[in-house]
């Protein structure tokens, strides 16, 4: 299943702040112990055990000081995919990974990232949503669980047709909001979406970013979309059918006569979810899918890694 990502098994995926959890993992916890990994040093403290004395910093200072480590304990993580219609596209590159639409990234990208957690023994679960929470995982680290989760996430990457595609709306913030408190507290989440909503939705997802980030959860957001056709409005100035994926909803229009205004709207929306993912420090990353995936998931984790 998804041999794609085999080439990616020496990259560690890092979370980039405190996490909590039960089994010893790579990463760093709040509790401190004789243990594990070197954190700083301490002054000597009369009367306590001399084992953990630093002789070499002796040498040099004259003075007594006592190593402290860091315990390390795994990472909790929650894997939100965005499955709202439209995620589909561009329909036709439904599972194609080498020109991937929204869905298609989405579900290669979340199957490495889950691929690295097992590898560092770290537990995840994966939740699809969209206009409600349509499937929640347990959280678990074995590679078992991997291949359950995987099983979900191929039948996501099924071909259809856009005739036959359920319309499905999004309800980014709401779905956010009801995890939000169920989750492990300092939990990693990871929420594939292109955050495609109506103007007044905009603030309730805000709202909800910033309901994660008072849970002590630290977030990732890959932002997904096509900039050719969804933000540039790349179509030529012949007249075009425009259907809304989500509602059927079909407008006629000069891609031409319009382009500016749309390029003007939307790139504004596309710029205030990065301003405020950027304000709540989310760890914002934004997705042209024409990219394809090595361009982007590669050069991210490497840049994750180098933060430790």
């Amino acid at each position: 299943m998804f041999p794609e990502i085999e080439k990616y098994k020496s990259l560690d995926f890092f979370a980039r702040q405190v996490v909590e959890g039960f089994i010893t993992g790579l990463h760093k916890s709040p509790f401190h112990g004789f243990s594990v990994e070197f954190a700083e040093h301490r002054l000597y403290n009369s009367g306590e055990s001399t084992k953990n004395i630093d002789w070499k910093l002796y040498g040099r200072t004259e003075k007594l000081f006592v190593k402290r480590y860091e315990e390390e304990t795994n990472l909790r993580c929650q894997v939100l995919i965005d499955r709202s219609s439209s995620m589909y596209f561009p329909v036709e590159r439904q599972g194609n990974f080498g020109n991937p639409n929204k869905l298609t990234f989405s579900v290669y990208a979340a199957a490495l990232i889950m691929e690295l957690l097992v590898r560092q023994r770290d537990a995840f679960g994966l939740t699809l949503f969209s206009d409600n929470v349509e499937l929640q995982t347990e959280v678990r680290s074995s590679v078992l669980h991997q291949r359950y989760v995987y099983s979900l996430m191929e039948k996501l990457l099924q071909p259809v047709k856009a005739d036959a595609l359920e319309q499905k709306g999004t309800d980014v913030a709401g779905c956010i909001h009801l995890l939000a408190e169920k989750m492990h507290r300092r939990s990693l989440v990871v929420i594939f979406t292109d955050a495609f909503v109506r103007e007044e939705a905009m603030e309730p997802l805000f709202d909800a970013m910033r309901h994660l980030r008072h849970c002590k959860h630290e977030v990732l957001l890959f932002h997904t979309f096509d900039r050719d056709k969804e933000l540039e409005l790349n179509y030529g100035n012949r007249p075009c059918y425009f259907i809304d994926m989500e509602t059927g909803r079909k407008v006629k229009a000069f891609p031409g006569e319009i382009a500016e205004r749309y390029r003007e709207a939307v790139g504004d929306q596309v710029e205030r979810v990065r301003r405020h993912a950027m304000q709540y420090h989310i760890d914002y990353v934004p997705v042209d899918v024409n990219l394809g995936f090595d361009q982007i998931m590669q050069p991210y984790i490497l840049k994750r890694s180098r933060h430790f």
